[in-house]
């Protein structure tokens, strides 16, 4: 097997490719690509293979193929497309053309090195506000499916009024348009199939450092405090180690505050949330809007519905309803490497449980007891109000970092 070509085409086609790579396309034996790009070469003599869903098989046909080779794709292959994956399977030569986004930031008359780039192309939205919240600038790859105006739809739940949007439709083709939107007007407006956005800052996002404040989230009232308070919250979420990509498991999420805070550090990964009050999940979804992040959210009492998580790197576990060791075989047996699972327990009882059932799992015990007060005036005067103690339980495989 020679090495191969894939060769980025913009939507204008064959016209603005350079002499040399018409030159291999046209003297190679076999033509790849989507139908698309095929039909942009109909005077084309070879054979064709046209790209549909699977890859694996298509490196596998290739893998054997001895003809001289041409794969076509879009715009720049390497980013967001099928060249890095050909490209760890075969051996391939990669000659880019002007990426869509290329095109749309030379058409906003923006420079683009200090943007974030994000894929709503054959991918759920989910997780994606957290993504965008606070960025100034941000390319959106889209589909037929995620349209601008499904993704201004969603944007808006969460209130990112401050962005106005740039699309561009079928950018260097015969067809193209470009437009300014608000995200109101982009919402209600029909768009041509290629499209890509571009979200610009107008004004400043809202800011929520870490560690926010227990009066910032909707609470149940009139039981209002049963939540992971801030000082206790901020320990746990050291503990668990996040990382940008992490998977979280949040068990007992009551009001989302862990679930919330733990999206925000790990915005590239996914937040799995769960919790068998009906009263608290809405109380979550209020403060996942009000906080701009989008995490899966079951109504359901653990180790229940677990099935439908993906395997975690981090598990925290805000309460157990008395189900410890069943609890812990899913968690145990579903936490990736090098993963950590957090417990709070308020209870000494809990706290031996939890201490036990992870030990005979070949787990490692870190235990902290967190005992805070906070300040309280009292007349001209100050005083120290005590926070109910907690114990903040750190597992980890033995002999795992």
């Amino acid at each position: 097997m020679g090495t191969m070509k894939l060769i980025g085409v913009g939507a204008d086609g064959k016209a603005s490719l350079p002499e040399l790579y018409r030159r291999w396309i046209d003297e190679s034996e076999l033509l790849v690509g989507g139908e698309r790009q095929l039909a942009m070469f109909p005077d084309y003599k070879g054979e064709t293979i046209v790209i549909r869903r699977g890859l694996a098989e298509l490196v596998e046909r290739l893998r054997h193929e001895t003809r001289r080779t041409v794969v076509l794709a879009s715009g720049d292959p390497l980013f967001y497309g099928i060249g890095s994956y050909l490209a760890g399977k075969l051996p391939i030569e990669v000659y880019p053309a002007v990426s869509s986004v290329q095109w749309a930031f030379a058409k906003m008359g923006e420079s683009w090195q200090d943007a974030a780039f994000v894929s709503a192309h054959g991918r759920p939205l989910t997780g994606l506000v957290q993504r965008i919240d606070g960025r100034r600038k941000v390319a959106i790859l889209t589909d037929e499916t995620n349209s601008p105006a499904v993704i201004a739809r969603y944007l808006l739940e969460y209130g990112m009024t401050e962005y106005e949007a740039f699309v561009g439709e079928e950018l260097g083709g015969p067809n193209e348009r470009c437009r300014l939107f608000s995200l109101e007007e982009m919402a209600e407006a029909e768009f041509l199939p290629l499209n890509i956005v571009i979200l610009r800052q107008t004004a400043p996002s809202p800011v929520w450092p870490f560690g926010i404040e227990d009066d910032e989230f909707f609470q149940r009232k009139p039981d209002k405090g049963l939540i992971t308070k801030k000082e206790i919250r901020v320990l746990s979420l050291s503990a668990l180690r996040l990382r940008p990509d992490s998977v979280v498991w949040d068990i007992g999420t009551c009001t989302g505050s862990v679930a919330i805070e733990a999206a925000k550090i790990a915005r590239d990964g996914a937040v799995f949330a769960i919790e068998k009050n009906e009263q608290d999940i809405e109380l979550c979804r209020q403060n996942l809007r009000k906080f701009r992040v989008d995490i899966t959210l079951v109504h359901g009492r653990a180790p229940d519905r677990l099935d439908e998580f993906v395997d975690p790197d981090a598990i925290f576990i805000g309460g157990t309803s008395g189900a410890m060791a069943p609890l812990l075989d899913v968690c145990c047996r579903r936490l990736k490497r090098n993963g950590r699972i957090v417990i709070n327990a308020a209870t000494i009882e809990t706290l031996a449980e939890a201490s036990r059932e992870l030990g005979e799992r070949g787990f490692h015990v870190d235990i902290t007891l967190a005992q805070v007060s906070r300040s309280k005036p009292i007349l001209n005067l100050t005083r120290f109000e005590a926070l109910n103690p907690v114990y903040i339980i750190a597992a980890k495989r033995e002999g795992e970092k």
